[in-house]
Parts: structure tokens; C-alpha cells; sequence
């Protein structure tokens, strides 16, 4: 951390929405600086309880009451709070200084000599985990700021001692504009968040600016045909490294090999030199190159890790809460139950993808809890095109997140564009669906970015349950 820290002055912070999976790092970090922090959040889940087991104060309800008098040097809101929040109302009529999130991540980010920001529209939390997993086993101590649960922590945050800092760097509402990182990272760029950047042009001028504000090095997948055209359009401005599985990279996967769970084998070569061999724990094409960005970052970094060090971090890495995670094998009867994040077209073509290339099963469900109307509706033939990589379909009720329908879009209109699919509104109707239609050698894979891992729990216990 900077000697010059701005955070220096603040001596208590409040946080509207603590419980939410981005802010809870951030009060870690600011708690680990000795910062008094308390905050609110109506809303019961695993990360507000770890964020009482640090000893932080929550309020369980939204009042101004609770910041009344109360001499808060910031409050800090995410983006799920809107303008008629109580406390943030107050603190505005009352001129106390409050920043969004995504301020306060730049803020605490560019504070660090050492600064890593991992972008993209896929990849990144995995990316991010394979990173912090390496400086973890190198005993640099970084300070870790992830968009997922890492087992290892049971966390999505680390707070370090060093000037290290390792951060997901998400590009919705332009949120990494916020930051300057020595070390920065485009794994992918692909449509989407269109409800807020209106076109691709704008999203890929976003990522344009987000690769000017790296100071040293900006690492590139140029096999994805728009990172290309950006690291051409940038590239006599700042110094770039590409990596891919084409051998025109400058760090390439070559002599790729997929066992039964399709993990894969493979070397990395730089200037025609085999640097190291690497056998992955995790499955998937996507996955070399999230480990190919991962070991790129930590090469090239002058951070001085021994390339063995970086090999076996990342042939030991297991993955990420919620990315092609196993819930339940029920062995006898060859059923899995896997869970994923996977909320885009192109994620869920990769997740299908790889599940329907282990063999050792017969029939591939897909559940899927699409992820707001926009987003739905700006990609409906694209999910129904991916999801059609599975046997048997299921559609849930749409989650709305943040967003009105002004689209008039609805789940039954992705079930009319596939076969052997239907749509069942709700995760208890799905269940029971479930453990009637259930055979053996059937795979289930639930997919979407909001709450339908507590289906996932709830199909892998009943399975368990009837099975065991």
C-alpha cells in the first residue's frame, strides 16, 4: 500500500448493502486499515454472515437513523441502491461524503504499487482466482479482490500486507474506468450489458479507454477477434503482451490433450521455447485460457515467482464457488449435479460444450435462470442456440435484477425457439420436475448469474436423499 494513502484521514466508513458479494472485500480491506466500519443490509446471505464474523455492525434495516449523529467520515452504496434510500438520502441533504462501489474499488486499487485488474466479459473470476492463487502459494500476501468464493479462503476477498493487489476489473457501468493498474488483463470482449452501453461500439470503446490507463504491461487474448482489433488499434502506445492457442501469440498453449473430464494437458511456449508443461484440475477449453492469462500476468510481472511455483499452483487449482462446480455424484447411479455462473450465450456454449463432451454420461439437462429482461431480449436466438446444445431444457422465471420488462419479453419465449424444453416458473416446481424425469446417467447443469444455485443445493440434496 502507498505511503501517501488518501484512506489516511477516514476513521469511519458505512456501508448501504454490506451483504453484497463487491462490498464485502472492500470493508475487509478497509477494516484490515484500521477503519471503524459498520453498515446495512436487509437482505440474509453467506457473505453478510462472514461479514458479522469480522465483527462488523449490521443494520437490518435501511434507516437514517442509523447514520443520524453518528460522525461517518464516508458512506459507501452499491449499485443496488437507488436515489430514495433513507440513509443515503441523508447523507446526501446532510453533506456527507458517499461514493458507489466502484469509486471506492478505484480508490482503494490505485493506492497500490503493485496493481493487477483482470477484465473481460468472460474469464475473469476464474482468472482472477488462478492469479491470487499463485501469489497465495508464493507467499507474496496479496491483497485479493474476487467476484466468486475461493475455496482456499472461503472467501472472495484477501486482505494482504504487501504492495500486491489482485482485482476483477468489471466493465458494467464502466466500473473499472476507475482504475489505473500497472498490470491489466482483457481475457475476452463480447456483447453484452447493452442495457447500459447501448451498442457493442460503445462497450468496445469502454474497454479501449479501460487498456490506456495500464501503466506497464496489458495482457491480451488476440485469438478473440475483438481484443485484437483493440490491442492494434493501441499497441504503439503501451507495451502489450498477446497469449492464445495460435502460434502467432507470444505465449501460446500448444500439444493440447483432454482426459475424461476434459481437463487439459498442454505446453506453453514463448519464442519457440517450451517454458513449462501444465495439467489442469479444471475442466474446459475456456479454462487454458484463463490459465494462460494467469500464468502470463505472473511471468512477466517482475514479481520474481519460480515458473515451478507458478505450474503447480495451477495444476493444483480446483476452481471457483459457482464455475462448473460439482454439487453432487451420486456414483451408483451415474448422476452429477454440476452448478455454474454462466449467464451469456457464449459462457453457456462453453459450459455445455465441455459437459456434453464427458462421455461417461448419457443425457445433458440444462436449467436455466435467465439473467434480466435486457439481456434476455437483445440474445434471445443466440441462448436459444446454445441452450439447444443440451437433451433436455429448462427455463425459470426471468430474473429482473435491477430492470423493468419495457422489452415484453418473457421465459416462454426462449421455450418456443427449443425442443425438449419447457418452461417451470418457479425452483420448487423445477425440483419436483426433476426428481420425477430423473434417469440413470442423466447430467444436471444449472446455469445463470442470480439465485438459482439454492436450486442446485436443493436438486443435489433431494438426489442425495433419494439415491444415498
Amino acid at each position: 500500500m502507498n505511503n501517501n494513502n488518501i484512506f489516511n484521514n477516514i476513521k469511519k466508513v458505512y456501508f448501504i448493502g454490506i451483504g453484497g458479494s463487491g462490498m464485502f472485500p472492500l470493508a475487509q480491506i478497509l477494516k484490515s486499515w484500521g477503519i471503524e466500519i459498520s453498515g446495512s443490509d436487509t437482505y440474509e446471505s453467506d457473505t453478510l454472515q462472514k461479514v458479522r464474523a469480522l465483527g462488523i455492525t449490521v443494520n437490518t434495516n435501511h434507516d437514517s437513523k442509523n447514520i443520524i449523529n453518528q460522525n461517518y467520515d464516508l458512506i459507501i452504496y452499491s449499485a443496488a441502491i437507488n436515489n430514495n434510500n433513507p440513509e443515503l438520502k441523508y447523507a446526501r441533504e446532510n453533506n456527507i461524503k458517499t461514493l458507489e462501489r466502484r469509486e471506492l474499488l478505484g480508490l482503494i486499487f490505485n493506492t497500490f504499487e503493485n496493481s493487477i485488474a483482470v477484465s473481460g466479459t468472460h474469464g475473469k473470476t476464474t482468472t482472477t482466482s488462478m492469479i491470487s492463487t499463485i501469489l497465495l502459494d508464493a507467499n507474496t500476501d496479496p491483497t485479493c479482490v474476487i467476484g466468486g468464493t475461493l475455496p482456499r479462503l472461503n472467501s472472495n476477498a484477501h486482505t494482504g500486507k504487501s504492495n500486491i493487489i489482485i482485482s476483477e476489473a468489471c466493465e458494467f457501468a464502466n466500473s473499472f474506468l476507475t482504475m489505473n493498474p500497472r498490470f491489466s488483463v482483457i481475457t475476452n470482449i463480447d456483447n453484452d450489458h447493452l442495457d447500459f452501453f447501448k451498442t457493442f461500439d460503445n462497450l468496445k470503446k469502454s474497454f479501449e479507454k479501460f487498456a490506456s490507463q495500464t501503466s506497464d504491461i496489458l495482457f491480451v487474448n488476440t485469438d478473440n477477434i475483438h481484443t485484437k482489433e483493440l490491442s492494434e488499434k493501441i499497441k504503439n502506445n503501451i507495451k502489450i503482451i498477446s497469449f492464445g492457442l495460435d502460434k502467432n501469440r507470444d505465449f501460446y498453449a500448444d500439444n493440447i490433450n483432454f482426459d475424461q473430464n476434459q481437463c487439459a494437458s498442454f505446453d506453453i511456449i514463448n519464442n519457440n521455447k517450451i517454458l513449462c508443461n501444465i495439467k489442469l484440475q479444471v475442466p474446459g477449453k475456456y479454462n487454458i485460457y484463463n490459465s494462460l492469462a494467469a500464468f502470463c500476468v505472473v511471468y512477466n510481472s517482475n514479481l520474481n515467482i519460480n515458473i515451478n511455483i507458478i505450474k503447480e499452483s495451477l495444476e493444483n487449482f480446483t476452481g471457483v464457488h459457482r464455475r462448473f462446480e460439482v454439487l453432487a455424484k451420486i456414483t451408483d447411479k451415474n448422476i452429477t449435479v454440476i452448478d455454474d455462473f454462466a449467464h451469456h450465450p457464449e459462457e453457456i456454449k462453453n459450459i455445455l460444450e465441455t459437459a456434453k463432451k464427458i462421455k461417461t454420461h448419457k443425457r445433458l439437462w440444462a436449467i436455466f435462470q435467465p439473467h434480466t429482461y435486457s439481456r434476455t431480449y437483445n440474445l434471445l436466438d443466440d441462448f436459444a442456440q446454445v441452450l439447444s446444445i443440451a437433451d433436455k431444457i429448462i427455463i425459470s422465471e426471468i430474473l429482473a435484477v435491477r430492470e423493468e420488462n419495457i422489452y415484453n419479453i418473457h421465459a416462454t419465449d426462449l421455450t418456443k425457439k427449443l425442443q425438449n424444453s419447457v418452461y417451470i416458473p418457479s425452483f420448487e416446481g423445477i425440483s419436483e420436475y426433476i426428481t420425477n424425469n430423473i434417469q440413470p446417467g442423466d447430467m444436471i447443469v444449472t446455469l445463470g448469474g442470480g439465485n438459482i444455485y439454492k436450486l442446485a443445493n436443493t436438486i443435489s440434496s433431494k438426489l442425495k436423499d433419494i439415491y444415498n
